[in-house]
């Protein structure tokens, strides 16, 4: 109850409801999770897509961020990519964690944050509204943040998320409420740009479908 009412607040501090397009001060604070081994789609495109809009429109500010210290992360296909920023729960109001890894349970990829039980802790007790992409969404399960919550992920570890407590939703992007999951490696361009309608408005997430050449494809479920 406390981060719906806090991903409320903070949308209407920015004076973000309904299709309204945004024109407040404050941007909407995006942070992407980064870590050795996540999948390049998984973070490019809420990168590109949050990117773009926050450019075109002021609204929204997104930021790589590390689950611990500032360093250049090798993800899953060997691109390196340096993130200045360690994460911080009490500077964002979105937190996007993408996945990678997931059928190597002992290299480098989503495994090893879910074996980090501190972190864990620290991410249960996060305040920001956790976004989930393809198997990032099992890292906010292994926080037992989508136990007994509507979700998805990556149609490989649906089974796993079932078994750990969510309802498993056959959607591309399932919004629930205050947690946002997408299924599959692309779907965080359709997350991505659901969270731009969502906080920003259907005419901005419309102008960044334009620019992107990128039509939104599947379902976006909502509770």
């Amino acid at each position: 109850m406390e981060r719906r009412t806090f991903i409320r607040a903070s949308a209407l501090s920015l004076g973000l409801t309904g299709t309204a397009t945004a024109t407040a001060a404050a941007p909407l604070r995006v942070q992407v999770l980064m870590f050795d081994g996540v999948e390049e789609q998984d973070f490019i495109a809420p990168v590109e897509v949050l990117g773009l809009a926050g450019r075109m429109s002021g609204a929204i500010r997104t930021t790589l961020v590390s689950p611990d210290r500032p360093k250049t992360v090798t993800c899953t296909y060997g691109t390196e990519v340096k993130v200045p920023n360690p994460w911080n729960p009490a500077a964002a109001d979105v937190l996007v964690v993408p996945g990678g890894g997931y059928t190597n349970r002992t290299g480098p990829g989503v495994h090893r944050l879910i074996s980090d039980q501190a972190f864990l802790r620290r991410l249960k007790e996060s305040k920001a509204l956790p976004v989930g992409i393809c198997t990032g969404t099992m890292i906010l399960s292994a926080a037992e943040i989508t136990k007994g919550r509507n979700a998805t992920t990556h149609s490989g570890a649906k089974a796993d998320l079932a078994a750990q407590g969510a309802t498993v939703i056959n959607a591309r992007v399932v919004d629930d409420d205050d947690l946002i999951t997408g299924g599959g490696i692309t779907s965080g361009l359709e997350v991505a740009l659901w969270l731009v309608e969502r906080f920003a408005g259907a005419q901005l997430a419309q102008r960044a479908e334009t620019v992107l050449e990128y039509e939104r494809r599947g379902t976006v479920w909502r509770r």
